[in-house]
């Protein structure tokens, strides 16, 4: 079944994301730290963004201070804004209501993201509620299968009231994605969401996640250390290096021709089906071949 085939009317993206001068700080005991410094973002209704960066480079932070969920210590400076809407000057009540229905996050650990003691039915419901004053249970546990149904979740109507350890590292990811999409947000920002599934199951992640963005119009915003997983999936890379954007682009123009010597240093650290693979023997401690 795809997206577009549950029947239920999805919400346009209504505005591009605009980042601007967006510059994360922690205190120390010498003084003030820069983890993300004077940062630019754009993205475009529809469009996906690639951040790309080795672990400690600042990408994740980013991702929660566009969301407005950074650690007590942390503060924030820059502009942040959604269409009209600027989140930065937002109330934490006003950002509470954009989160999880506008903007939504899946995590790359979607065993730690999910209770359980809860059914995933009834996360997905408990969601989607909190977002929709007024909604019976009724129409909640129906929006629950059929988000299950969008990320081809078999058997969703049964599957609904099984709980998280009832479900493999993919389908929890599915069950998350699932969650994210229930209240039919302009933008999905996406957190590592493969890091913890082999290779065929990240290869069916990244494929839901092309579809999701065709079919619904959703935004998307990758967060990644591997940039094999951008080139599937969006339209222009940021490349963070120690807080700082050093490259940007289209995929394209990135691939073919980097301009920075760290991203060419991530490039090179992907897999090619043509390396050259070394003498077998040296895979032995004694040399021995066999």
């Amino acid at each position: 079944m795809s997206l577009a085939s549950t029947g239920t009317k999805r919400r346009a993206a209504t505005g591009a994301l605009t980042v601007r001068d967006l510059t994360v700080s922690f205190p120390t005991a010498t003084g003030s730290v820069d983890v993300v410094s004077h940062l630019d973002l754009d993205l475009q209704p529809g469009g996906a963004l690639g951040i790309v960066g080795e672990s400690g480079s600042g990408k994740s932070l980013t991702s929660l201070a566009i969301m407005g969920l950074l650690p007590p210590k942390a503060t924030r400076a820059g502009t942040v804004m959604l269409g009209t809407d600027q989140l930065t000057s937002m109330s934490e009540a006003q950002l509470r209501r954009v989160r999880g229905d506008r903007v939504a996050m899946i995590f790359q650990d979607p065993l730690s993201s999910l209770n359980p003691y809860y059914t995933v039915g009834a996360q997905i419901e408990e969601a989607y509620r909190s977002h929709r004053r007024g909604v019976t249970r009724r129409k909640a546990h129906q929006v629950a299968v059929e988000a299950m149904e969008r990320v081809h979740i078999k058997d969703a109507a049964r599957r609904v009231d099984h709980y998280p350890h009832q479900f493999s590292g993919g389908m929890r990811q599915r069950v998350m994605i699932a969650m994210a999409l229930a209240t039919e947000p302009e933008l999905l920002i996406a957190d590592e969401p493969t890091t913890a599934l082999d290779v065929t199951v990240q290869a069916q992640i990244l494929a839901l996640l092309q579809e999701i963005r065709r079919e619904t119009g959703t935004s998307l915003i990758l967060i990644t250390h591997d940039l094999a997983v951008v080139s599937e999936v969006t339209d222009h890379i940021v490349v963070m290096r120690s807080g700082v954007c050093v490259e940007r682009g289209p995929v394209e123009a990135i691939f073919s021709d980097p301009q920075h010597p760290y991203t060419q240093g991530l490039l090179d650290a992907v897999p090619r089906i043509d390396d050259v693979i070394g003498d077998l023997r040296s895979l032995s401690p004694t040399g021995d071949h066999r």
